[in-house]
């Protein structure tokens, strides 16, 4: 692990993960609140949708989201 990386102990989704990256706390904290926030949202919309179908729902809307930011910087 380099230097500037940093382990995150988080909760997504009510369980437990351990995240390596460059971020900040303030960041990760952000990060992992969008996305708890974007499973609940699948959640509620499909309750009886499993937890490996709610993340991956919740990453095709995130790669969906930055790709649509992409094409806008382009134009």
């Amino acid at each position: 692990m380099t230097e500037n990386k940093r382990r995150f102990k988080v909760k997504i989704g009510g369980k437990e993960y351990i995240i390596i990256g460059e971020a900040s706390t303030a960041r990760m904290n952000a990060v992992v609140g969008v996305v708890n926030q974007q499973l609940a949202a699948i959640k509620e919309q499909m309750p009886g949708i499993s937890d490996e179908r709610a993340a991956i729902l919740t990453a095709v809307n995130a790669v969906a989201d930055q790709l649509a930011l992409q094409q806008k910087e382009k134009e």
